[in-house]
């Protein structure tokens, strides 16, 4: 019998991405706190290092957000939208921010390149 090869996570569209994502850290986002995927709140699949950033389209680069908090954050970094988010009284989740931006330093590591990333990921490491 011949083995069926499953799909790597980068082979993945968005929503199957999306659902890897909520199974792996819960349904609420990680920026203001609410439950996502309820009611009017949409899930997101939020890139911790933007796109235009370097930031590479890894689920290892991905965390649940509502719409809202993903459309708000733009471009901005990790660290100046969790003080945003707490300068609003938002529950955020730095905790979760923080094993996230080290999960995806762990695997620019393995993976190699990344070179942009890896310069934003440390300086945000710190400041997280």
């Amino acid at each position: 019998m011949a083995s069926v090869e499953r799909p790597s996570a980068e082979q993945l569209g968005r929503r199957d991405r999306l659902a890897l994502v909520l199974a792996r850290d819960g349904a609420t986002c990680v920026w203001c706190g609410r439950d996502i995927d309820v009611g009017l709140v949409r899930a997101t699949t939020e890139h911790l290092v933007p796109r235009v950033k370097g930031g590479p389209s890894w689920v290892e680069n991905e965390l649940a957000a509502c719409a809202r908090c993903n459309r708000e954050r733009g471009h901005r970094t990790p660290g100046e939208w969790l003080d945003e988010c707490e300068r609003r009284g938002w529950p955020t989740d730095r905790p979760r921010v923080r094993r996230a931006l080290e999960s995806l330093q762990g695997t620019i590591v393995r993976r190699g390149g990344q070179r942009r990333a890896r310069a934003y990921v440390s300086s945000q490491l710190r400041r997280v």
